[in-house]
């Protein structure tokens, strides 16, 4: 699972695994093992992927799927917008 949500959001990103692997002090072929289910990240790094990502480690780890998206720095028109979208694109699954 967790490999799977790894891949997921380093694609969704269009990050390299290079690029992760520079990020969090690894190396390349240790993002690979973590994408392949080879290996698992230490907790310490399953933290890191959290923070990087901007994910809950619940998130990385399966147990829920409940996404955070930090609105720091958006004014409360902003805010709004971004919940209004939320929103909108929930009623569309409802249909």
């Amino acid at each position: 699972m967790i490999a799977d949500r790894i891949k997921q959001l380093r694609e969704q990103n269009n990050y390299t695994q290079t690029y992760i692997a520079k990020s969090l002090g690894v190396t390349r072929s240790c993002v690979n093992a973590w994408e392949m289910g080879i290996s698992v990240p230490s907790t310490q790094y399953i933290v890191e992927l959290a923070q990087f990502f901007h994910v809950s480690t619940d998130f990385l780890l399966g147990v829920n799927s409940t996404v955070t998206v930090s609105v720091s720095g958006l004014d409360d028109a902003d805010i709004a917008l971004v919940q209004n979208l939320v929103n909108h694109l929930k009623n569309l699954k409802k249909i």
